[in-house]
């Protein structure tokens, strides 16, 4: 029987850079776990020789079950969703039968909208949202680098702190995991979403790791810029962010101690000729910029910058 109030199996769907961070803490820490991932070298490196996790923390190996198949895995307390976020349908789709009668689905990945759309083959009562501002790439198949520790964040999209969202933190805070149970997920969820649209573009048409990016006079100037057009439709949307803290909170990612030595999963996409996830990111500014009649200049080119980046090896649909 699953139990989401006592979690001790989690399955983590999508083993990339921070799937495998998060799944390589908790099992450390004691909790039975399951690295999900369609990379079959990546999954064969770690069942050979285990999770290599480098950089912050220490380096060390830590044995940990990974598989590209999901139905040879059984039901879990807690299914963890870190892919890219135009796979999140066939990801979902994939994880029902991972779902006992009280599983529930912490979507931690980028941009917005990932939580509807798990939602459609799961339930919405099954849904959590989450965040982090952690970082962390893949440096070699079954090998991880760790950039810091930044607490991570889940709750209820409805609002308010619920016995099955505290009890998910407080297991993977006792697992090495520093998590928080929160009362305002969307508003969390909005304000990575802030991070990811000030830096992922400038990281990605610079190949600079964020830090560099973020140093660069001119084009700090333009980070901030396409953060304001974002503020902007936030409060439009009814998302009450705080303008100050979302500039020290960019300030903080950047600065020594930080992740800032990471570059930009949009970044790491276009080196490795990957679809980005530029649409999900500033596209969604953008689009509800339209919805809401308001300007987005910045967040436009940086979308347009990075679709010509992509266009050397890649054929897009349509524009977002």
């Amino acid at each position: 029987m699953t139990d989401s109030r006592n979690p001790r199996h989690v399955v983590i769907l999508g083993a990339g850079a921070m799937g495998c961070l998060f799944g390589g803490i908790l099992r450390e820490g004691g909790l039975n776990v399951s690295l999900v991932d369609i990379w079959a070298e990546h999954v064969e490196a770690i069942n050979r020789r285990g999770l290599r996790l480098v950089g912050y923390g220490g380096v060390r190996t830590i044995p940990i079950r990974a598989t590209t198949d999901v139905a040879s895995l059984r039901k879990a307390d807690v299914v963890s969703i870190h892919c890219k976020a135009a796979d999140t349908e066939r990801a979902a789709r994939s994880a029902i039968p991972l779902f006992g009668a009280s599983t529930v689905a912490i979507s931690f990945q980028n941009g917005l909208g990932n939580e509807e759309n798990i939602a459609r083959f799961v339930g919405v009562e099954r849904v959590l949202g989450g965040w982090t501002a952690q970082g962390a790439s893949v440096e070699a198949p079954g090998v991880v680098r760790n950039y810091s520790e930044f607490p991570t964040h889940v709750g209820e999209m409805g609002g308010g702190i619920s016995d099955r969202a505290r009890a998910i933190a407080a297991a993977f805070t006792g697992a090495g995991l520093p998590t928080e149970a929160s009362g305002n997920i969307v508003g969390g969820i909005w304000r990575k979403l802030m991070i990811n649209v000030a830096l992922s573009a400038p990281s990605a048409f610079t190949n600079l790791p964020l830090e560099k990016a973020a140093a660069v006079p001119e084009l700090r100037t333009v980070i901030h810029l396409a953060l304001d057009e974002a503020l902007e439709v936030a409060k439009a949307v009814g998302v009450d962010l705080d303008g100050a803290q979302a500039y020290r909170f960019l300030d903080e990612l950047v600065a020594k101690g930080g992740t800032g030595a990471n570059k930009s999963s949009v970044c790491i996409d276009i080196l490795r000729e990957r679809p980005t996830e530029i649409d999900y990111i500033n596209g969604a500014i953008v689009r509800l910029g339209r919805e809401f009649g308001l300007p987005t200049p910045v967040n436009s080119t940086f979308i347009a910058a990075v679709k010509g980046l992509e266009s050397r090896y890649m054929k897009r649909g349509a524009p977002s």
